[in-house]
């Protein structure tokens, strides 16, 4: 949708609603207090939606009910790819993928938005099911004309003077304060600058202030070089999670044999 029938659709329902969802500003929106508290029952109001459409479906014998299942934003697209294609050869007609904050996606198999999601480990996972921690490699990425780009051995205290680009710490917590705590443990106390995605990112290190980590394989790139360090401290730990008691084992085992095969 573009930006201007989802402007006119927000104050439609303000209108409808009598109060106002989102505050307006030249830098952008974000939630009133009203808005926030009535997030959780719209996603509610979503969910059951999409599970109405589902079951009407299955019943009609249409295709089988799709599998909605979410990935954070630091999983690299062709391994999103592998998975959606592991999850259509285990027999489902439909995949409906998420990307989205470990936060936003717990939320959403809390809500029952979403079947199941691969969430970033450790996170708040209190009444869900889930399965065992998996590794993905990550690379540290430092400006190209940095002098950690070509040095022999690299030692964190080399990184020295760089911010730290990094998702916001509100997309999951626990993780966030075990990354910045690890560089900090090597000598390093960084300005932490928030990157909501992977391109920001990359565009901020090559923009020559920052160093990140990305689980995308060292790639040629103007601007950016990518060090080889702390291999098993900086791997991204993931893992499925789900409601207990659904029925998404063809679906989880399908996931976890793609990361774990991704993994080694």
């Amino acid at each position: 949708m573009t930006q201007p029938p989802l402007s006119q659709g927000m104050r439609r329902l303000e209108q409808r609603l009598g109060t106002e969802l989102v505050h307006r500003t030249a830098r952008g929106v974000s939630l009133t207090d009203a808005g926030r508290q009535l997030l959780p029952r719209a996603r509610l109001l979503v969910a059951d939606a999409t599970r109405f459409e589902d079951e009407a479906r299955r019943i009609a014998g249409g295709d089988d009910a799709a599998v909605r299942w979410g990935v954070p934003h630091a999983v690299r697209d062709e391994l999103v790819v592998q998975c959606i294609g592991a999850l259509r050869n285990a027999g489902r007609a439909r995949v409906v993928t998420t990307t989205s904050s470990t936060a936003e996606l717990v939320d959403g198999v809390r809500t029952g938005a979403l079947d199941l999601a691969v969430v970033e480990h450790p996170a708040v996972l209190t009444g869900l099911d889930c399965g065992p921690v998996l590794k993905l490699r990550r690379w540290v990425v430092v400006p190209e004309d940095h002098p950690a780009a070509t040095a022999g051995k690299v030692q964190a205290r080399i990184l020295q003077g760089l911010a730290l680009s990094t998702t916001p710490r509100s997309d999951n917590p626990p993780a966030h304060d075990l990354f910045v705590d690890l560089w900090r443990a090597r000598g390093l106390d960084p300005d932490v600058v928030v990157s909501t995605c992977p391109r920001d990112l990359l565009a901020q290190v090559a923009a020559g202030t920052c160093f990140g980590v990305t689980t995308a394989p060292p790639t040629p790139m103007p601007g950016v070089a990518w060090l080889d360090m702390l291999r098993d401290d900086l791997a991204l730990r993931l893992r499925i999670t789900w409601r207990s008691g659904t029925d998404v084992g063809t679906s989880a085992h399908a996931l976890d044999r793609v990361l774990i095969r991704t993994g080694r």
